[in-house]
């Protein structure tokens, strides 16, 4: 039996008690990961200013470690101690000082075999070392034994803590001579500690705090003491001081909660070692502000993204209710949509075959017109060199006649017995022939039906090829010709349209010039560009012509169509470039401008 459908009220009452329950759970884990994430932050930050807490504080040791070293085998202090005159010592006094100064120890200075200070680094202070005995001193008496000894503890003169590192001096004999002493203090250490806000404090291998930027830490046990350690800590740490248990239990893991000494509050441990004095720096970093913040921007953008989710889903609800009332409306709208979309498809396929009717079309007026301008351009070759075959039949003939001549003197030549000479008439028979070749060729070339397939043209050649058909005109009329072609100049073309288009405007030069006259081509790079400049010295073109001269049938000869140039301009345009006429003070000049070749 199927169970009837929720009303609109009931389905708003269980939308908002679900939401609720998703807005508690959403709340208590975000705050709990928050708070997760918050604390592993707030360990490495402690973890990164113990490290960096830690590489000054060897820094400070290293500086001053290997001072006691040095000076054990210094040969002065070796002699001081072996022989002590006055003058010995006020030099040890004064090399000490200024060697304190250098390593920026507290002080320096020398033991004899039996613990008295002989020189001393502080020797102008009222509290100057020297004379003093310090063999009761567990550096003397490590350093006596050991060879060398690091021990931190109070001043028995100064009353400042400190390390004091000494060194066994020794003759040549490997016996004890003395002790070189170095106290380093560690009070700027403490203060720039301190100045970053973070509590910290080093422990020896016993637990007991030597290093603190709070004083009341100092000397405290962090852990309980045996009898002999706390027995050392008293008679020669502390001076006799029992400063007694640190204030706080500093767990393994989790946070730290300081009763005293620091700002209350909750503070993430971290440790680091300090090798070679067997030391743990310890560093408690602030961890309330970050995890109070953390937490708190957690809860509010759990509850503002729990609130948008539910305010969407309730969209979504009412949408919902909204679409199910409009569904009868939309499967009526529906069937009325598919019948429009049925007209509408009919008509659409009709406007479609019409189209590709009409894309045919084009293509296939396209088609035709690029065989008309192919056939025009043809014929206008065909024209051109219906031009020029008389004179080029001119210059075939000379050579021809030529050769008939050099042909019967070789024949005599032989019947004389003289082949040298008969050799010689056939070499410049060899020599016509090769012209009349180069000239035939020219004229086959130049008469080919040719597709513009743009490629690399040599300029120089496609000038030379229309000056070789145009040549034995010019020379007829007296016509001289400036030719200024750069070597290697290649443009973006195709030859024979090329020389085609140069031939044409060689004709027109010749046909305005009438007779003896000058003709210039050059060519030139410019950028990217090469410019092919064909220019006469004849009367020009009148007003009339220029103003339409690339218009059809647009011509100023008795015999001329006016297609020649337009023709010309549509080639180069073919190629990318453009033909146009330049104004001169005399005569007439065209630019072919084209695309360089690389």
């Amino acid at each position: 039996m199927t169970r009837p459908p929720l009303s609109q009220t009931a389905q708003w009452r269980l939308f908002a008690a679900a939401w609720v329950v998703v807005a508690v759970l959403a709340v208590v884990g975000a705050g709990w990961l928050a708070r997760r994430d918050a604390r592993q932050s707030v360990d490495r930050q402690a973890a990164t200013a113990a490290a960096l807490h830690g590489a000054v504080l060897r820094s400070e040791l290293e500086r001053v470690r290997a001072v006691p070293s040095v000076l054990a085998a210094d040969p002065d202090l070796k002699t001081l101690v072996m022989v002590p005159t006055a003058a010995r010592r006020d030099a040890a006094n004064l090399k000490l000082e200024s060697l304190a100064r250098e390593v920026r120890a507290a002080v320096l200075y020398v033991l004899d075999a039996d613990g008295t200070a002989l020189a001393s680094s502080n020797w102008r202070e009222p509290i100057s070392f020297v004379g003093s005995n310090y063999r009761f001193r567990p550096y003397y008496l490590d350093a006596v034994r050991d060879g060398e000894a690091a021990f931190f503890a109070l001043g028995t003169v100064s009353g400042r803590p400190g390390l004091y590192l000494s060194r066994r001096i020794e003759d040549a004999a490997g016996r004890l001579v003395g002790v070189i002493v170095a106290k380093v203090e560690f009070d700027e250490l403490e203060a720039m500690w301190r100045r970053a806000g973070e509590p910290t404090w080093v422990t020896d291998s016993s637990g007991v705090v030597l290093i603190t930027t709070v004083p009341d830490w100092r000397f405290r046990a962090t852990r309980p003491l045996t009898p002999e350690r706390r027995r050392t800590l008293v008679e020669a740490q502390t001076a006799g001081a029992d400063t007694g248990a640190f204030p706080f239990d500093v767990p393994a893991s989790g946070l730290v909660r300081p009763t005293r000494d620091v700002p209350p509050g909750s503070y993430a441990h971290a440790a680091e070692a300090i090798p070679g004095l067997d030391w743990t720096l310890h560093l408690l970093e602030p961890a309330d502000q970050t995890l109070s913040r953390a937490v708190g921007a957690a809860l509010v953008l759990a509850a503002l993204a729990t609130a948008l989710m539910a305010a969407l889903s309730g969209v979504v609800l009412r949408r919902r209710q909204r679409a199910a009332a409009r569904a009868v409306e939309e499967e009526e709208a529906r069937a009325r949509l598919e019948q429009l979309v049925g007209e509408r498809t009919a008509e659409l396929s009709e406007a479609n075959g019409r189209l590709r009717r009409e894309i045919d079309e084009r293509r296939r007026l396209e088609r035709d017109r690029q065989d008309l301008e192919d056939k025009l351009v043809q014929a206008n070759k065909l024209a051109t060199l219906g031009q020029v075959v008389a004179g080029v039949a001119h210059e075939i003939n000379q050579p021809m006649a030529a050769i008939r001549t050099h042909a019967d003197v070789a024949g005599q030549y032989l019947t004389r017995a003289d082949p040298d000479a008969a050799a010689r008439s056939l070499d410049a028979i060899g020599r016509l022939t090769e012209r009349v070749g180069a000239i035939t060729e020219e004229l086959r070339a130049f008469s080919r039906k040719t597709r513009s397939e743009v490629v690399a043209v040599d300029v120089a050649r496609a000038v030379e090829g229309a000056l070789l058909l145009v040549s034995p005109r010019l020379r007829e009329q007296g016509v001289e010709v400036r030719l200024d072609v750069s070597a290697g100049l290649s443009v973006k073309a195709e030859r024979n349209r090329l020389e085609q288009v140069v031939l044409n405007l060689l004709q027109n030069a010749a046909e305005a010039l009438n007779g003896p006259g000058r003709i210039e081509v050059v060519a030139r790079p410019e950028g990217r560009k090469v410019v092919l400049r064909v220019a006469d010295d004849g009367p020009g073109l009148s007003p009339e012509v220029r103003d339409r001269l690339f218009t059809p049938f647009t011509t100023d000869k008795p015999d001329g169509v006016g297609l020649g140039l337009v023709i010309s301009r549509d080639i180069v345009a073919g190629f990318g470039g453009e033909l146009t006429h330049e104004a001169t003070a005399k005569g007439a000049a065209f630019r072919i401008v084209l695309a360089r070749a690389k």
